[in-house]
């Protein structure tokens, strides 16, 4: 056993996910990591074979991995990293509560809204978990799962409130082949990962109807046009949608047939009903969890958002997706920059 696997975990991963594997692997080239699983079988299948072969076929774990099934397991980690489906973040931070350090560095991967209360997830964390909000990170990027466990090359960033908190974050996980830049806009970066989810839906019935290269790259500027208007009137900063948050997610979400999002819109593209692609699905589709959170911010800002709104048609009002996407191109042509100055003299108003 080597000398990092025999130390003592300073790293939790709570999640067990493709994704959540995938960083636990990550870390634990360099030091020694706890993945917290919901269940105690795949715990045990972990520490038994070191692979996740149901959420993360083919790849073997380093030794210096050790899973558990028991959330105290997070009691000694100076950072946790959460990675649970957003649906599930609150309940998990609140179980995680009690056992986390009160110097607890937490990182938020996960991409959502949630729907109650329309909180992002590092809110969510910070409420449930009973942590202050200046320790919750949050981490986005263009980052296939399956890709990076492989060792291939891939780029994300890492927002705080508090640089240092970003930066500590960079420096435990960040590798040479896992590059990572910091941005103090977690709102911008949360917002990007959850908002992209939505536009990859809509790619992916795109390319399911054979829309062509042209049509789905009007498309996704488009669905980045909604991201960046929701972002500003929510007060984020412009530029972060122009990131590795922003369009560089849009541009690996809704380019993949490695995401479950584009996946989901390649089926609901068959005709197919999101009831029955839901049990289908290898893990999660956040954007279908998300769209109408993200609705319902955009009716709080007063923006529009025609693409969500027509991928909540698909997936919950019985629109088939030929429909949904005819009526896009059916819109009355506009200034393309409109929304934008409109929203460049708000701001200009309000920094006078």
């Amino acid at each position: 056993m080597t000398p990092a696997a025999s130390a003592r975990p300073r790293v939790a991963v709570v999640g067990a996910g493709a994704w959540g594997t995938t960083l636990a692997a990550l870390v634990a080239r360099q030091e020694p990591v706890t993945l917290v699983c919901r269940r105690d079988e795949a715990a045990a299948e972990i520490n038994g074979t070191h692979r996740n072969e149901r959420r993360l076929p083919g790849v073997q774990l380093p030794d210096a991995v050790t899973a558990s099934a028991d959330v105290s397991a997070v009691a000694e980690a100076e950072l946790v990293v959460i990675a649970s489906p957003s649906a599930h973040v609150r309940a998990v931070a609140s179980d995680l509560g009690p056992h986390l350090r009160r110097d607890v560095d937490v990182l938020s991967v996960v991409k959502g809204i949630e729907a109650a209360t329309l909180l992002r997830m590092s809110q969510v964390i910070a409420d449930a978990a009973g942590v202050a909000l200046s320790h919750v990170a949050a981490l986005s990027g263009p980052n296939l799962a399956s890709e990076i466990a492989r060792g291939l090359p891939a780029s994300a960033v890492v927002a705080a409130d508090d640089p240092s908190l970003a930066d500590r974050v960079v420096e435990r996980i960040g590798r040479r082949e896992f590059r990572l830049y910091v941005n103090s806009d977690i709102l911008g970066v949360e917002l990007c990962g959850a908002l992209k989810n939505v536009v990859a839906i809509a790619a992916g019935a795109a390319d399911g109807l054979g829309f062509g290269d042209n049509g789905k790259a009007g498309l996704m500027t488009r669905g980045l046009a909604e991201m960046t208007r929701l972002g500003i009137a929510a007060g984020a900063n412009p530029l972060t949608f122009a990131g590795l948050a922003g369009i560089g997610d849009v541009i690996a979400t809704c380019g993949s047939s490695l995401s479950r999002n584009h996946r989901l819109g390649e089926e609901l593209a068959k005709g197919r009903k999101w009831s029955e692609i839901e049990a289908s699905l290898s893990g999660v589709a956040e954007g279908a969890y998300t769209v109408d959170a993200a609705l319902a911010l955009a009716r709080r800002y007063d923006v529009e958002m025609p693409i969500a709104q027509e991928v909540h048609n698909a997936l919950f009002e019985g629109k088939s997706v030929q429909r949904c996407l005819v009526d896009l191109l059916a819109r009355e042509s506009k200034d393309e920059l409109a929304d934008f100055r409109r929203w460049a003299e708000r701001f200009e108003a309000g920094t006078r």
